[in-house]
């Protein structure tokens, strides 16, 4: 085993160090050649045994701008997908690259891999958690919320203000099933302090793991049956698509969320200067109607440019 630094939850970085990163991903959103010679001469490896668009574009795009080569692998491509132990993946890979991003099933898998690779390694997404993504969300939403307390379109200049004190007071809702994304929601509650709701339909449970760790360190958060209430006063309502990947398509579950869905009542409901966020691809009026979606849109896209930032801010951090 190995002591090299990873972001495989939002547990691995301080609060200190999400701020820095956040403003650093606004000063590398504005000058996109920033940073380029970070990673020069360095190989990341991409191993993705989940499909992607956003997380490996973004993340393929992001190493190349920071002076890098992206090695991307596919369980097809790799003997891992023909049975190879992780551990052994892992100690020959770490011969060859500089550092991995992975994105795959259980934790368990990324954190054995990481136990044994002797270079950083970034969660692309898992079943229990996705870092990388609500990074990006939190950004997304001091970014927006700096742009209007400022009165001014240049994040760079926004964002320079206290993100403390943005952060901190804010109200965010969660729409929909209890899965990587509203664990991460957790994690980042607990790390940062805002206040956190999640609105879910009678029945649906929080990982007890998820909600152990939270508790643990001092984080508060919510479960409401009641979507309405839940978006009272809210700064941010956000949702993921109520089916994760690699999940059976159980519609069942889709019939028990689809009360959920964020609607008009919804938005009219939180405050005036509400920001939806969505980390896409959306299923329209199944999460969300399709009228707010559109209404939102623009700040769902602007959510997701922003994982090449944030993103870029992480690797310059762990590579």
């Amino acid at each position: 085993m190995n002591s090299i630094r990873n972001f495989l939850s939002v547990y691995d970085l301080t609060a200190d160090e999400i701020y820095d990163i956040l403003s650093r991903a606004a000063l590398l959103k504005a000058d996109r050649t920033l940073g380029s010679g970070c990673l020069k001469g360095k190989k990341i490896g991409l191993i993705f045994e989940k499909s992607s668009t956003r997380t490996r574009v973004s993340f393929e795009v992001g190493v190349m701008e920071l002076g890098g080569y992206p090695i991307f692998m596919s369980p097809r491509d790799m003997q891992l997908g023909r049975g190879e132990p992780i551990k052994d993946t892992a100690r020959v890979l770490s011969r060859y690259i500089d550092g991995a991003i992975i994105r795959t099933f259980e934790q368990a898998r990324i954190e054995e891999f990481a136990g044994y690779f002797k270079k950083p390694v970034i969660n692309g997404l898992t079943d229990l958690y996705h870092p990388a993504q609500i990074l990006t969300d939190i950004f997304t939403v001091y970014e927006a919320k700096s742009k209007m307390r400022n009165n001014t379109n240049k994040a760079a200049d926004a964002i320079a203000g206290d993100a403390g004190d943005i952060i901190k007071n804010l109200k965010i809702a969660y729409f929909g099933d209890a899965n990587n994304m509203a664990n991460s929601w957790i994690n980042l509650q607990a790390v940062m302090g805002f206040e956190l709701v999640l609105a879910m339909p009678d029945g649906f449970k929080i990982d007890d793991l998820v909600a152990g760790e939270s508790q643990k360190r001092g984080g508060r958060f919510a479960v409401s049956h009641n979507k309405i209430q839940a978006a009272n006063n809210a700064d941010v309502v956000t949702t993921d698509v109520f089916i994760s990947m690699g999940q059976n398509e159980e519609q069942a579950k889709i019939d028990k969320l689809k009360p959920f869905i964020i609607d008009d009542a919804v938005i009219d409901n939180a405050k005036d200067d509400v920001i939806f966020l969505h980390c896409l691809p959306v299923h329209r009026n199944e999460e969300v109607t399709e009228a707010v979606f559109e209404r939102f849109s623009s700040i769902v896209f602007e959510e997701a440019e922003n994982r090449l930032h944030v993103q870029k801010a992480i690797m310059e951090m762990l590579f």
